[in-house]
């Protein structure tokens, strides 16, 4: 379980990184806005890096539940879960702090993809496929393992697209194109 100080260093951190950047926020503001001592810090994170690492993975844990919940609570049948993921997309998009996907940013920002951050990201980008794969097979496609990239491609376009139009309507347009591949 985490203390207390390790909390609020994830939660702030997971907060400005998404608001501003991973390069905008530096240690100093960390710890400022947290609350949490130099020394309490480095006894929990070695480096800002392995803070950016814990915030990801944790996100993505917390992300992926998300997305599993808004799915089964809007589609009971399997077969209508798979263009489900376009409307849970959409209610999150309209979120008045929505600034695209944390994940996307991040390889944005950490661009070598050897960085563990950027590893971290592209992790969570796998896990979203796989999600996918078992909705589309759980749909009864035989094709799940082709159409999940495709979902995946058109989820990230929506994403981007949405932050570039500021509206939520990219995961509808999304969904409609996804409804085509499911044709």
């Amino acid at each position: 379980m985490a203390t207390r100080a390790k909390q609020r260093l994830l939660t702030t951190a997971e907060e400005l990184f998404y608001a501003e950047g991973i390069r905008a926020v530096g240690v100093d503001r960390l710890l400022q806005e947290s609350g949490v001592g130099r020394a309490s810090f480095y006894r929990h994170f070695a480096s800002k890096d392995d803070l950016v690492v814990a915030v990801l993975e944790d996100r993505d844990r917390r992300w992926l539940a998300w997305l599993r919940e808004s799915v089964e609570a809007t589609a009971g049948d399997p077969a209508d879960r798979p263009l489900a993921v376009f409307d849970a997309l959409s209610e999150r998009f309209a979120r008045k702090d929505f600034r695209g996907c944390a994940f996307i940013n991040t390889m944005v920002e950490v661009a070598d993809p050897t960085a563990a951050a950027h590893r971290v990201a592209d992790r969570h980008k796998r896990h979203v496929i796989e999600y996918l794969t078992e909705l589309l097979t759980a749909a009864g496609r035989s094709d799940a393992d082709t159409l999940a990239p495709a979902f995946a491609l058109l989820i990230d376009g929506a994403i981007v697209t949405s932050v570039r139009e500021a509206t939520p309507e990219a995961a509808r347009r999304a969904g409609e194109i996804a409804r085509r591949l499911l044709g």
